[in-house]
């Protein structure tokens, strides 16, 4: 596992574009703090009153009281949490040698937030242990999930990742269950757990500072040892380190640094991926420089982010997280920064050096597939939970007007969102590409709700249009940004990732407002198939049907597209027309099953391995086994949503998350 960021890896142009030291960003930022401060106690105090206010306020002026235990604390918690954060991130990189590794990426930041959540709704007297121990509990062992999917492989740097997004996305699949059923909660839930620095005391900063300074002392004496891993493995053992120790002990007290922040302000993602990334770009290159510089320039960052919240969100300020504020300003910065990154190339590769055994007659695998369907379906509509416990009410002819438009909308979402993932595998030569995990859905998602806020009674026409749009838009981004690269799988996931967590913000942000709209969009982002009604049910059918016909002749060109340029075009493919088609057809896909589920799923990801396990391996085939699995896990994911927990229910993009995903740990496992 070589360095992916050494020494002398960016291009000169990069090089000369920036400035030769990080302390020029961090004057940059140094000085926007000093003016956003001062503009924002200009507003709130004279300046003869700032002195005071900070060390001895005046118990009777309250714009003082203010200012010392509010306005005072939360700035010094943004500039501990964000150099913490950003700290955690430089030793996890280090250890891994993987620039892509991160709190956030490695699933830590997701596990302590589930491990709080758990405690504070079944056993609160947990937290009088210390809020830190059990994100440090639930961190570690996010942590240890993510370590023993990747470790038959060595923890290569593409696996680890991988892992760590599958981890992720599932406890965000978890964390949200756990917010629907604690209704009552769930304003304050979405606002800490996506990082906010509100304070109204010192408490929270003479909480936090012995518990660091513990984890930073603890640091001290590995320091040394960890810039020996500059070195490869051989030569790190030449020298007599004990190399797995030092590893564990790394992480673990980068995973404790990380948990002690989640505990006090939630999740605050960005800073550990993004201010270690901007100080290499700069030229820190040694440990000593990254150690020095990333946790300044992550404090920095995180308290102009917030300032500028303060500034102009007025009164919302204490309601909008500055977790999600930074997310939101962060992607965009990030993916501004990939092209500068030089990744590992090359050209794609499907399976990772899998290969899966290829049935003789796939028509022996569709036949039961579609049986199964069928009997899926009859059980969906047929059999559920009442009043008077499990009853099977086929010819009751209201509940089957009830429940068929849900059932005929949970399949057509499925099938389509597995055709989408089937066809970017295919292109991108990636089987973990999926249109949920590289953030085409969140694109679609994007679309959706500008929609809604700007015309909120749009037909489904209209609806498509625009998801598509936003799906299609996305997907050029993630190809365009991954070109150059030869879509290496490091850059595409990471686009991903930015792409998500942007979206993700802007969710928290709009239901953070208090917006109507933005609260009626949970149940949808969730995948709830609660709400449809028949005439959307049969539109979507009707689109699902007549996207997968206009799918299947394209399966020449799917066939042919990842064998690279030169054997397509020989054999009469154009490129550009077919590449571009393709796109449109899978971002039209997407925002129709984004449309129904929301952008929360794995069905994308999950049915088109699952088509390649049964031996559909070649293009038409494999089309259709995916189409018929997506459908099938969708309908059993919506019957199970309505009957498991009667009467509340689960949605069932979300329960299809919680399967699936978890099959997908179980098949990434395997594959080590």
């Amino acid at each position: 596992m070589s360095d992916l960021l050494a020494p002398g890896v960016l291009p000169a142009r990069t090089r000369r574009s920036f400035a030769s030291h990080p302390a020029w960003l961090c004057a940059l930022l140094l000085g926007l703090v000093v003016l956003l401060i001062g503009i924002d106690l200009s507003a709130r105090l004279p300046a003869a009153q700032w002195l005071s206010a900070a060390f001895a306020p005046d118990s009777n002026d309250m714009r003082q009281l203010i200012l010392h235990f509010s306005w005072l604390p939360r700035l010094c918690m943004a500039l501990l949490c964000g150099a913490v954060l950003a700290l955690s991130g430089v030793l996890m990189q280090q250890v891994l040698r993987n620039p892509l590794a991160s709190p956030t990426t490695l699933g830590v930041a997701s596990g302590a937030q589930l491990g709080l959540l758990i405690a504070t709704l079944w056993a609160p007297w947990v937290l009088e242990l210390g809020r830190e121990w059990v994100a440090l509990a639930g961190g570690g062992l996010a942590t240890l999930l993510v370590f023993a999917l990747a470790w038959r492989r060595g923890l290569a740097p593409l696996t680890l990742i991988l892992a760590g997004l599958v981890v992720t996305l599932y406890l965000s699949a978890l964390n949200i269950a756990l917010m629907l059923v604690q209704q009552q909660d769930l304003d304050a839930v979405f606002i800490w757990g996506s990082g906010s620095l509100s304070q109204n005391s010192w408490g929270g900063i003479q909480l936090l500072l012995p518990r660091l300074a513990v984890g930073l002392l603890l640091i001290l004496p590995l320091l040394r040892p960890l810039a020996l891993l500059e070195l490869d493995d051989s030569g790190v053992k030449s020298l007599g380190v004990p190399l797995r120790f030092l590893r564990f002990t790394t992480l673990v007290l980068a995973v404790y640094l990380t948990a002690c922040t989640v505990s006090v302000v939630g999740v605050i993602g960005f800073i550990g991926l993004a201010a270690p990334a901007l100080v290499r770009l700069l030229g820190a290159r040694t440990l000593a420089q990254r150690l020095l510089w990333a946790p300044l320039l992550g404090g920095l960052l995180l308290c102009v982010t917030d300032l500028a919240i303060q500034r102009l969100a007025g009164a919302l300020a204490e309601l909008v997280p500055t977790g999600a504020a930074t997310a939101l300003l962060g992607a965009p910065l990030l993916l501004w920064l990939l092209p500068r990154l030089r990744l590992p190339g090359g050209q794609p590769h499907s399976g990772d050096g899998q290969h899966f055994p290829r049935h003789p007659l796939p028509a022996h695998r569709l036949l039961p597939l579609l049986l199964l369907l069928a009997c899926a379906l009859l059980l969906a509509l047929g059999l559920g939970q009442g009043t008077h416990g499990w009853q099977w009410s086929l010819v009751d002819g209201t509940l089957l007007e009830w429940r068929w438009p849900r059932v005929m909308a949970a399949a057509s979402a499925g099938c389509m969102l597995a055709l989408a993932g089937c066809m970017i595998q295919r292109l991108t030569g990636n089987p973990m590409a999926s249109p949920e995990v590289l953030g085409i859905s969140a694109g679609a998602a994007l679309g959706l709700i500008a929609l809604l806020f700007l015309l909120p009674y749009s037909g489904p026409l209209a609806q498509l249009a625009l998801g598509g749009l936003g799906a299609g838009l996305t997907l050029l981004l993630l190809l365009g940004l991954s070109r150059r690269s030869g879509f290496a799988p490091e850059r595409v996931l990471l686009i991903g990732i930015s792409i998500t967590a942007l979206f993700d913000a802007l969710q928290v942000i709009l239901l953070a407002g208090g917006d109507p709209r933005g609260q009626n969009l949970l149940g949808w982002m969730s995948g709830s198939t609660y709400f449809v009604g028949p005439q959307m049910a049969l539109w979507v059918l009707g689109c699902s049907l007549v996207l997968l016909l206009v799918a299947l002749p394209f399966g020449r060109w799917l066939e042919l597209l990842p064998l690279g340029d030169g054997t397509p075009r020989a054999l009469g493919v154009p490129l550009g027309r077919s590449r571009f088609a393709l796109l449109l057809l899978a971002a039209l896909l997407t925002a129709g099953a984004t449309l129904i589920v929301g952008p929360l799923s794995f069905i994308g990801l999950l049915a088109p391995h699952l088509a390649r396990l049964l031996g559909l391996a070649r293009a038409v085939p494999q089309l259709l086994g995916a189409a018929l699995l997506g459908a099938l896990v969708m309908v059993v994911a919506d019957w199970l949503g309505r009957t498991l927990l009667f009467p509340a229910q689960l949605p069932a993009g979300l329960l299809a998350s919680l399967l699936g995903g978890a099959y997908f740990m179980l098949c990434l496992y395997r594959r080590g």
